[in-house]
């Protein structure tokens, strides 16, 4: 029998059980054939694919928050609350994104009663169509100008081609509007892996204790089940959206914001 003390970097431990890492100190034993190592102490935190997970720190400092922003699902929401107040058609809500995710943070705050907090970065997600022009100046605008700005983390990710709809009588692909004045391809493109992206990075750098609160811009009902799983874990998430929209999302998180109603504190101006 061999043991060994871990080091300063645990290793990670595969177990039927799941993925396990060890809180030093502690000694392991290797056994059989395959040399798989296994649990000798208690002392041990599961990872997230397992049943437990190290439980958050106590907060002795201020109160870390940390914004995830859905793109689309944002930018879409607001395009039709406006429109809808103001009777405009296709009306773009302009955001300021170097104000949004501390507009966010102090409103979280306020929410939570966290008197003593900080601001830890925002990352937000998106996607485009690489196979038109105005997709491409998007995508450099986001990875170019939006991802350089402070504590803002882009992450991008390709629109994929959609099938195009079919006849409900005889199956048959429909490649065009049949309206002889419009004639628009009807196939499009679909958003794929944002709201992975999204789940995934929250649990992550909840795993690598980057944050105390998330705040979550969308309303995707796809996010729950993260949502859920962070909540069990001890940790809150506040859902910055459009109330009753989302409303499944909404009752997942701890708690919602709003942004319609303090849209104006981050609205783009000339100014800005």
């Amino acid at each position: 029998m061999r043991r060994r003390k871990c080091r300063s970097e645990p290793p990670i431990i595969a177990t039927p059980g799941g993925l396990w890492i060890p809180r030093a100190p502690c000694t392991f034993r290797r056994i059989g054939s395959l040399g798989r190592t296994i649990r000798r102490t208690s002392s041990m935190a599961k990872f997230p694919g397992g049943s437990a997970i190290v439980p958050p720190p106590t907060i002795t400092g201020p109160t870390r928050f940390r914004v995830f922003v859905d793109y689309w699902n944002l930018q879409l929401s607001l395009n039709e609350r406006e429109s809808e107040a103001t009777g405009q058609a296709d009306f773009r809500f302009p955001i300021d994104f170097k104000t949004l995710a501390t507009c966010l943070t102090q409103h979280a705050a306020i929410m939570v009663g966290a008197s003593h907090f900080s601001y830890e970065g925002a990352m937000i997600f998106t996607s485009y169509n690489p196979q038109t022009l105005d997709g491409r100046k998007f995508h450099k605008w986001a990875t170019s100008w939006l991802d350089g700005q402070p504590g803002i983390q882009v992450k991008c990710f390709e629109r994929r081609p959609r099938h195009h709809p079919q006849c409900p009588t005889c199956h048959k692909p429909i490649a065009t509007c049949p309206d002889p004045e419009c004639g628009a391809d009807l196939a499009g493109t679909v958003e794929k892996g944002v709201d992975t992206a999204i789940a995934t990075d929250m649990i992550r750098l909840a795993w690598e204790q980057a944050y105390d609160v998330a705040v979550l811009a969308s309303s995707d009902a796809d996010l729950i089940p993260a949502v859920e799983f962070l909540d069990q874990k001890g940790l809150k998430v506040i859902q910055a959206g459009f109330p009753p929209l989302g409303s499944h999302l909404s009752r997942a998180c701890w708690g919602t914001v709003d942004m319609f109603a303090i849209r104006e504190e981050f609205r783009r101006t000339a100014a800005s």
